[in-house]
């Protein structure tokens, strides 16, 4: 099956990839540090749709089959970041995205049928991917929406490959196009897709560590947002 593989462009491709050069560039911006990026200033960490208890939303719901709930959820997260990446998609060209690059020197190469890995462009790179996991939902054998079918052995598996390509839209989003994002005011749009995102992903087990450690500090800081928010408001449930 196709897949896909993080490698650091320290080990490969360090003459062609220069991806925070080229956000700084189009930015303005002259900065050594992820610290200090854009997404992660507080006035722009601050900025969010819906007051709604992220937490609990994430949860699944007492009487709800985990496998239903893992299969409705997948489904819509396809569709809201599909949506929100195809809002950008005029930005997102073989050009200003030779690579599929999310932060620090994280470089994402597509794997083919055959094992191969493939250097693609990042529009290249989320075709693959949007088209191999719309695939996926629409086989009966894999997501079935016959009441009562049952899921396959290895659903959780597809469903963890299903959200680390997911993961990996939102990363380039975030390191590559924000500047765009917050010209097109869809950063706190971008910011509750995300966090909902990630509590999900961390309620269910279904991303690893390592997968989400380039954009570790902004989940942070989005989840200290979220507990300020269910500490100081009446959050709507």
């Amino acid at each position: 099956a196709p897949g896909c593989l993080c490698a650091d462009s320290s080990q490969e491709v360090v003459i062609e990839l220069t991806p925070r050069s080229m956000e700084q560039n189009r930015m303005g911006i002259n900065n050594n540090n992820r610290e200090k990026q854009p997404y992660l200033q507080q006035q722009n960490v601050c900025q969010m749709i819906t007051n709604m208890d992220m937490f609990l939303l994430a949860k699944l719901p007492p009487g709800v089959d985990k496998a239903e709930w893992l299969a409705s959820n997948t489904v819509a997260f396809f569709k809201h970041i599909n949506l929100f990446s195809s809002a950008l998609s005029e930005f997102c060209t073989p050009g200003t995205c030779p690579t599929a690059c999310g932060p620090g020197n994280t470089v994402y190469v597509w794997i083919d049928d055959h094992g191969r890995k493939l250097k693609c462009s990042a529009p290249l790179y989320f075709d693959y991917a949007m088209s191999y996991i719309h695939d996926l939902l629409t086989d009966e054998d894999v997501f079935p929406t016959k009441a009562g079918a049952a899921f396959p052995t290895g659903f959780v598996f597809l469903v963890q490959k299903v959200f680390l390509l997911l993961f990996r839209t939102l990363a380039h989003i975030y390191w590559s196009h924000y500047s765009e994002t917050l010209a097109l005011g869809l950063h706190p749009h971008l910011n509750t897709l995300f966090t909902h995102f990630t509590l999900f992903c961390q309620q269910h087990a279904l991303l690893d560590p390592e997968d989400t450690e380039p954009l570790q500090d902004l989940i942070a800081a989005l989840e200290r947002q979220e507990m300020t928010l269910r500490g100081n408001t009446d959050l709507k449930i």
